[in-house]
């Protein structure tokens, strides 16, 4: 028996109210251009909307527009979506909790995540939605998700909670030592003062 191997979130779809709702949150609010349309092609009645995240993947609705918007809190029952997290620069996030104060749009505020910060808001239709920016860059040739696991081991070996910033530096510090080779005979840390 084998596995079905995943090579990444091909896209998200997301069940919609009217179309103009669904341009105004995620290209007007979010930034994702809207990038073709067509119908659902499992439900004539219905529109199928897509905008690109950012990275290349798809962001899709199915929007009819004898919907009404709902604001209230989707469903965080078992098997359903808790939150949906958009990764964004440093810069960006930064500017977050003005930009969605300019909006009226109500929000956490910034939460510490150790690893990441985060913001938590609900679009127009209850979804909670998550802007999360990292704290760190992984060496070249790394993933977010390499430094992370490494980190993670850093973290249980010496018993401590949460990964934290200085899991994130060992992590990476031991990432890069692994795979960068060195003409050096030791590589223990020094001071030169």
């Amino acid at each position: 028996m084998q596995k079905l191997q995943s090579q990444g979130v091909h896209h998200i779809t997301l069940v919609g109210a009217d179309k103009q709702t669904s341009i105004d949150f995620w290209e007007g609010v979010l930034g994702m251009p809207f990038i073709f349309e067509q119908p659902n092609l499992d439900k004539a009645s219905e529109s199928h909307i897509y905008f690109d995240p950012g990275d290349g993947r798809l962001i899709t609705i199915f929007t009819d527009e004898n919907r009404k918007p709902d604001p209230n809190r989707t469903s965080t029952d078992i098997g359903c979506v808790h939150h949906i997290a958009f990764s964004v620069s440093r810069v960006t996030f930064l500017q977050a909790v003005a930009r969605l104060d300019e909006r009226r749009i109500e929000h956490t505020g910034v939460k510490d995540r150790g690893f990441m910060d985060s913001i938590y808001f609900q679009d127009p239709l209850g979804l909670l939605v998550e802007l999360a920016s990292y704290r760190f860059e992984p060496p070249h040739g790394f993933t977010h998700a390499e430094v992370l696991m490494e980190a993670h081991k850093i973290r249980v070996a010496r018993r401590d909670y949460a990964i934290a910033e200085v899991h994130l530096a060992d992590a990476i510090q031991n990432l890069v030592e692994s795979s960068r080779p060195t003409l050096s005979n030791d590589r223990s840390p020094k001071n030169p003062y």
